[in-house]
């Protein structure tokens, strides 16, 4: 079976938040995302998961399965990190490196993401995408 298109999770999250206007339920959103992302073990809490650039604490951890696409899994002490976090993680997980340095993530911009974040958010989302795609950029290079 497939895995549904990084185009289709992100249509998908489009049409969820477009059905919330105010910015507070959409918080809610996000929280409940965060809430349901499945937390990493503390054993896997670790210095070298720690993703720089987040003013909240982030891990991200990733593994190449045997049919070459890239498995993330996050966590946050941050319940709006989270929540960021695991739509990150619901976007880009089960998909090729090229897939993944290629996506445009153009679901936050469309739900007005960025805009809604705190600078230091913000520059968090930046660094979580960046080492997302770091995480891509290394298996492909190993391939």
């Amino acid at each position: 079976m497939t895995p549904e298109s990084i185009q289709d999770k992100e249509r998908d999250i489009i049409d969820e938040f477009s059905e919330v206007d105010d910015w507070m339920d959409r918080y809610a959103m996000i929280i409940d995302m965060g809430n349901a992302l499945e937390p990493l073990p503390d054993s896997q809490k670790t210095p070298d998961r720690l993703i720089e650039g987040c003013q909240s604490r982030v891990w991200l951890d990733a593994a190449l399965d045997e049919n070459g696409r890239v498995h993330y899994r996050a966590d946050s002490d941050a319940i709006i990190v989270k929540g960021i976090i695991s739509m990150l993680v619901d976007v880009l997980s089960d998909h090729t490196p090229d897939e993944i340095l290629d996506a445009d993530l153009s679901f936050i911009r469309e739900i007005g993401l960025a805009e809604h974040l705190s600078p230091t958010r913000s520059n968090g989302l930046v660094a979580m995408v960046k080492q997302m795609r770091a995480y891509a950029a290394a298996y492909k290079m190993k391939k």
